[in-house]
């Protein structure tokens, strides 16, 4: 997590931005980001001043830095990477512009996704509604799987609304889920070893900043346990996972970033709607697939935006 802060150059107030990331496996949200400020004629220690600070996937820091930050006071926060909850409790009057996978109307963020209200706008990836059409493709891919593992973190905001839909889809396919929990890079080796002794035929990747933040070691542990995987952003397959669908994270923080610049103009935000995808992408690694010995049935190589071959 992080939070990071901007202020323009010829003003002392700060806005800053929480994020629930690291620096490091974050740098190309960040970049996307900085796009977003740039097209609305900001520019990182030209004209706006950009603080950072980073809870490294540690959701119950976020508090004490959103709390940190209102007290410097500052003039804005871009709330991201699954800060946005504990941004949103610290102040009622600074403005916030977040990035969520959740429902922002059913995580109390705003009033409306049209008419947000209040001091919170912001971009939502819906990553927790699009479960159960992950589910669906998972078992397209792999329609002989009956038991499906689910990996979440319990600690994000988004996972309880991601559950219920996965599970609701899955009682209509006559699929048995079972749920396992990873907050932390050892919770995730705990899971991938239940795993192994209970051969799941297929698993499910929940849509969490933290678990996308550790997808150099989820990616391997899939491939070496031969678990056909769903991943909710493309990131995953570059990385070698099976599949993903879902929307562009650097699309959404860029997005992000064309808000914080617009509130910094003057705009409010309870004049700005949350944004929404309006592109979803389903993309397919079929190196992966070879090596699990796995056909990619002919239906979804057509509808695939990308193919990774």
């Amino acid at each position: 997590m992080a939070a990071r802060g901007a202020r323009a150059a010829d003003d002392d107030a700060g806005r800053r931005f929480p994020q629930c990331r690291s620096p490091g496996e974050a740098a190309s949200a960040v970049g996307a980001f900085l796009q977003g400020l740039g097209d609305l004629g900001y520019v990182e220690g030209r004209n706006v001043i950009i603080e950072y600070r980073w809870a490294e996937g540690r959701y119950d820091r976020v508090p004490a830095l959103a709390a940190e930050l209102v007290a410097h006071p500052v003039s804005l926060i871009a709330a991201v990477g699954g800060s946005e909850v504990g941004a949103k409790t610290a102040t009622t009057t600074i403005p916030i512009v977040f990035t969520t996978g959740g429902d922002p109307v059913e995580l109390g963020l705003v009033a409306s996704l049209n008419k947000p209200g209040g001091n919170v706008t912001g971009i939502t990836f819906l990553a927790s509604d699009l479960g159960a059409k992950r589910l669906g493709l998972l078992r397209q891919f792999a329609p002989n799987a009956n038991a499906i593992a689910m990996l979440m973190n319990p600690d994000y905001p988004s996972t309880t609304a991601e559950v219920r839909d996965v599970r609701a889809a899955a009682r209509s396919l006559g699929v048995q889920i079972n749920v396992l929990n990873a907050s932390t890079s050892r919770e995730i080796d705990v899971a991938f070893e239940t795993f192994g002794r209970e051969r799941p035929d297929a698993l499910f990747v929940g849509g969490d900043p933290f678990l996308l933040g550790r997808r150099e070691q989820l990616v391997p542990l899939a491939a070496r346990h031969a678990l056909p995987t769903i991943y909710p952003q493309r990131e995953y397959v570059d990385a070698g996972g099976l599949m993903s669908y879902g929307t562009s994270v650097p699309k959404g923080y860029r997005q992000a970033g064309v808000y914080t610049g617009r509130i910094l103009r003057g705009v409010e935000p309870a004049k700005l709607p949350v944004l929404q995808p309006t592109d979803l992408d389903l993309a397919i690694n079929l190196k992966t697939a070879k090596a699990l010995g796995l056909d990619v049935p002919p239906t979804l190589l057509a509808i695939a935006d990308e193919v990774i071959e």
